[in-house]
């Protein structure tokens, strides 16, 4: 089997899957809803234990900031998070234009001023000042199909929209105190 069979083939798959999420949200808008969960643990230091239904991962920071480097650091693993919606959603995008794409390469850089996460300045954000996405789509398509496939893309990625956008949290604390009540 070559890689343009392989490819057709999973773009077939790409597109039946968006056919069928299409018809089952017209027959009814609560289809379109969905619930992502994810669970951690502290262990030792600061690294974390993280659970997603039957997927483990593990989290970690480097010496310089109390961890074992035993792993990507969060904010690594939100780049990671970044890059692979990024593929995904280009391969999703690419299929449902019928736009050819052999490769996609993705790399991400993120700026982070620590004043704010150690707090030695609150005028400073504790998260990423500036992300920096590269993107090398290969292909033997026109330049133009590919702007419109990132457009497409830009429009619908999730974990761009994460990022590019502000996000309702709510968070609640439990289990806080001496008795863990």
């Amino acid at each position: 089997m070559t890689t343009t069979q392989t490819r057709t083939d999973a773009d077939q798959t790409l597109r039946g899957i968006f056919d069928a999420t299409q018809d089952a949200v017209a027959a009814s808008d609560t289809a379109a809803q969905v619930v992502f969960r994810a669970a951690g643990t502290g262990a030792d230091g600061v690294l974390t234990r993280i659970e997603t239904g039957r997927h483990r991962l593990t989290v970690d920071e480097p010496p310089a900031l109390g961890g074992g480097d035993a792993a990507a650091n969060p904010v690594e693993h939100a780049l990671a998070a970044l890059i692979s919606c990024q593929v995904v959603t280009y391969r999703f995008w690419a299929a449902r234009l019928g736009v050819a794409l052999d490769d996609i390469e993705v790399t991400a850089e993120g700026d982070l001023d620590v004043r704010g996460f150690f707090g030695l300045d609150d005028g400073v954000r504790p998260g990423f000042t500036g992300v920096r996405l590269q993107v090398r789509l290969t292909g033997p398509e026109a330049p133009e199909r590919y702007a419109e496939l990132q457009r497409a893309v830009d429009t619908h990625c999730p974990v761009l929209d994460l990022f590019a956008n502000a996000t309702p949290v709510l968070t609640r604390l439990v289990g806080a105190g001496p008795d863990g009540a």
